[in-house]
């Protein structure tokens, strides 16, 4: 079955309507304003530059404000997700969480972490992430069985 699409021409609207028709843009021309206003002065309008012109008109662009989210929080966690990096996850309370990020949204992380239940993790109670290798380390001298403290007896004279 062949099926055709009716669609009423624009041009033959905007005649009804009367609006001119511009090189086929569809677009209502406006009228260019004068060069000089009535009392012989540059119109502020058509050159900013001139001397007339109010503070405001024809000033340069502002620079465009950089976007409000540059997607840097979710490219990091994307690369540590898929390279399943152990992280240190510090929480308000300072308690440390430890594990792989295996998901995360707007509001949340899950943890995957080893021999301890999953945990989810709200964002607003994360303090700061870091990776697990970067975390400093703690050495602690464990004495060997040559350097086991000797004991010695002390005396304590007791006063009656």
């Amino acid at each position: 079955m062949n099926r055709k699409l009716i669609r009423p021409n624009l041009s033959e609207l905007k005649d009804k309507l009367g609006i001119p028709a511009k090189g086929g843009g569809g677009e209502a021309m406006t009228p260019v304003p004068p060069s000089l206003t009535p009392s012989g002065e540059p119109n502020p309008v058509v050159n900013p530059s001139a001397a007339t012109a109010p503070q405001g008109l024809g000033s340069p662009r502002r620079k465009i404000a950089p976007p409000e989210q540059t997607n840097a929080e979710s490219f990091y966690y994307l690369k540590q997700m898929q390279s399943k990096t152990p992280m240190v996850i510090v929480l308000q309370d300072d308690e440390k969480v430890r594990g792989v990020i295996e998901w995360y949204d707007k509001h949340c992380l899950k943890i995957n972490r080893v021999k301890e239940p999953n945990v989810l993790v709200p964002k607003h109670n994360i303090k700061y992430i870091y990776k697990q290798e970067e975390e400093p380390r703690i050495r602690r001298s464990r004495p060997s069985k040559k350097e086991e403290p000797l004991t010695t007896e002390v005396e304590i004279a007791a006063y009656d």
